[in-house]
């Protein structure tokens, strides 16, 4: 055992030496390139005092960065989180200039601009250099892993009888459909899924395509997983007459009550209630380890932990150089896509100017890296049960669409996401289960507003008999990540977006969920009736039910109940059983079972409208701006699916089919059942997402989740 432990400091010794070294040569080569940027005084020196200063330039600044910058990301946990991503550069600027300040007799001097970048290419330096060493180190990097498991694992067995149940990690990849993911299975965009599904021999894991509800979205399909229940989120956004308020699933005030109601309906805390952690998420699932978790953001003081997974991952300086200069690169990449759509005049296109390459950035680098280090901290730290979500194909496929090179690229990098995963899943204190999901799937199309030059809401205000403006206003996206990002900045969500509120309150209120829209008049206290509709505003529903654009739309017959309306006089009344149903066929099997459903929510619009659906080429129209939607029924969006290891049982019988959310809750609920798992609480109490994402090694040197090594040995 003395052994080891002298080879494992030997080794990491040697790591730390050559760094220093690839170090030192890095500050000698900026000093010669870069102007303001020196080594030496006024008079000169000679070459051996040259290299001596750099030495102890480069001594310092390692040691300022592994002692200091910890301390800095601690205070700076008040600071919004995507600004802590973009001070990394001067931060490390700041310890590069304090670092030479440290050396005799003031010959190392540089300006602050300098210091930022001399400070940014020594930390990606250092970084890459240690990673590759640790690397081709595989003794020590395997050594490593096993002794912080086996303290872990000695841990978890404190105070039980046999051996240690295992855990599951479940993997949302938000937004992938069924399809879109066999297809890039196929194409070998995935090589760690292909694998799985035995691409290369006997499967590990089988895939179950699984059906949504009506409300293909964020918002409901997890809140079904992670709480049980849906019930009463009839879309993203809707508007609730009893309180005046628009409800939307990404607003962490929305988010939370939702999360309240889920939990007052089953009487459950949630699926990760014991012993659970909740990443990147709307919802808690009744975690009590969290991370980036919406319905959280909305506290205030010491209960807010949702944002404790960025100061495990940006506590190391070279995670937090890495990213930020992913998150430039990422930036350009969106501008040279974005830039060639316009060139070459892709159709259909939606705008990706203002801010949205550095929305997508934070959720195809920033989101990702944190989730995926927490993911890793919380695995290390041997949890029963983690839910995290990965929302970076969902943003760049709203506005680039479900398939193509962009989206292609974001699944390459989702699967090496995985693979890393799987692979520190092979040193954890307890062996993991990996189940990998999606919420709901994605269907191309352009919107509606392009298609017919306006909007769903002057389309109603048509109907009503109200004015309508010459220029129609664009519906902008309420895509997941911009409320990630807008908590991360600490900023309220957008009021507004993807709705219209009317000047006076007997106009109508008009809302848009991808393909999905709402209509509610807000000076009526209850649900209005298709009869009080036809006598206040006789032209709206015939209006909206012929119009080519429109699917089909639901409300409500005070006579005959919940009644389906469609081109040409055409009605299906759901409590009738009826045998023809009409604009609902071509929707598939289960529309009306869906609708019917949703007809029985509290706060279900007056009017429910869901677009036009192409079921030949799989089209929707959607009222936002997006050009690869989901939020209703048609096509893609309403496929998610379910990939899960053999070892668990089956998640449905084999002739039956996997519907709602709500039942997908059930599966993995049982699933964490088998082999014993979360329902034996672990003994020793809880330690947080911080502590267990850094963990100091027995030779003394610290263990970070997001260890490069560990990113390059996955690869």
């Amino acid at each position: 055992m003395g052994r080891e432990r002298w080879r494992a400091l030997g080794s990491a010794l040697w790591r730390s030496v050559a760094v220093w070294l690839v170090s030192t040569l890095t500050m000698l080569a900026l000093a010669g390139i870069l102007p303001d940027f020196q080594l030496q005084s006024d008079n000169g020196d000679s070459a051996t005092r040259i290299a001596s200063t750099a030495a102890l330039g480069a001594g310092a600044f390692g040691l300022l960065s592994s002692l200091v910058w910890p301390l800095l990301v601690r205070a700076l946990l008040l600071v919004p989180a995507l600004v802590l991503g973009l001070l990394a550069f001067f931060l490390n600027g700041s310890l590069l200039l304090l670092a030479l300040s440290l050396i005799p007799d003031g010959r190392g001097e540089a300006n602050a601009e300098t210091a930022v970048v001399v400070a940014a290419v020594m930390s990606a330096v250092a970084s890459a250099t240690g990673g590759a060493l640790a690397v081709r180190d595989d003794d020590a990097y395997r050594r490593r892993l096993y002794r912080l498991a086996d303290r872990r694992r000695r841990h978890l067995a404190e105070g039980r009888v046999g051996p240690v149940p295992p855990g599951t990690v479940f993997i949302q990849l938000d937004g992938v459909g069924h399809d879109v993911l066999l297809t890039a299975v196929d194409k070998g965009l995935m090589p760690t899924l292909a694998l799985w599904l035995g691409g290369d021999g006997a499967p590990t894991h089988r895939i179950t395509r699984w059906r949504t509800d009506w409300s293909s979205q964020t918002g409901a399909s997890q809140l079904g997983i992670l709480h049980g229940s849906n019930h009463d989120v009839p879309a993203f956004r809707w508007y609730e007459k009893d309180t005046g308020e628009v409800m939307v699933s990404n607003r962490p005030a929305s988010a939370v009550e939702l999360q309240r109601r889920a939990i007052e309906r089953t009487g459950d805390g949630g699926l990760l209630t014991l012993d659970g952690a909740s990443r990147g998420n709307l919802f808690s699932g009744g975690a009590e380890q969290i991370a980036l978790v919406l319905s959280m953001a909305a506290r205030r003081g010491k209960d807010n932990r949702s944002r404790a997974g960025y100061f495990a991952y940006f506590s190391d300086p070279a995670n937090a150089v890495r990213t930020a200069l992913s998150f430039v690169a990422e930036v350009g990449r969106e501008i040279g896509e974005s830039t060639r759509a316009r060139i070459r005049r892709r159709r259909p296109r939606v705008g990706r100017g203002g801010l949205y390459p550095f929305i997508r950035a934070f959720a195809t680098v920033v989101e990702r890296d944190v989730v995926v280090a927490a993911v890793i901290g919380d695995m290390l730290a041997g949890r029963a049960a983690v839910y995290a979500d990965l929302v970076a194909y969902d943003e760049v496929a709203h506005h680039s669409g479900p398939t193509g090179s962009d989206t292609e690229k974001v699944l390459q990098r989702l699967d090496r996401s995985l693979a890393l995963i799987a692979k520190v899943a092979e040193h954890a204190p307890r062996a993991y289960r990996i189940v990998v999901l999606s919420d709901h799937g994605q269907s191309p199309g352009e919107t509606f507003h392009a298609r017919y030059g306006l909007t769903l809401t002057n389309l109603v205000r048509a109907g009503c008999g109200l004015p309508v403006p010459r220029k129609a206003q664009r519906t902008h996206s309420g895509a997941e990540a911009r409320s990630t990002v807008r908590a991360a900045l600490r900023r309220p969500v957008e009021e507004g977006a993807g709705e219209h509120r009317p000047a006076r309150r007997a106009e109508p209120i008009v809302l848009a969920s991808g393909n999905l829209g709402l209509v509610s008049f807000p000076d009526v206290p209850h649900r209005m009736t298709r009869e009080e509709m036809d006598r206040r505003h006789p032209a709206l529903l015939p209006t909206l039910a012929n119009h080519p654009g429109i699917g089909f739309l639901l409300v409500r017959s005070q006579e005959r109940g919940p009644v389906v309306l469609g081109a040409r006089g055409s009605e299906v009344y759901l409590d009738e059983d009826p045998a023809d149903l009409g604009p609902l066929a071509d929707f598939g099997p289960g529309a009306a079972e869906a609708v019917r459903r949703t007809d029985g929510f509290p706060h279900v619009a007056d009017i429910m409208v869901n677009s036009w659906y192409d079921p030949q080429e799989g089209e929707v129209l959607a009222f936002e701006e997006q050009i690869g939607s989901h939020g209703g029924l048609g096509g893609a969006q309403s496929h998610p699916f379910l990939l899960s290891p053999l070892v668990l049982s089956p998640p449905v019988g084999d002739e039956e089919e996997l519907v709602g959310a709500e039942w997908v809750h059930e599966v993995l609920r049982r699933w964490l059942g088998e082999y014993q798992g979360p329902e034996i609480p672990l003994v020793g109490g809880a330690t947080t997402a911080a502590d267990d994402s850094r963990d100091e090694d027995a030779d003394g040197t610290a263990f970070t989740a997001a260890d490069p090594a560990a990113q390059d040995k996955a690869h």
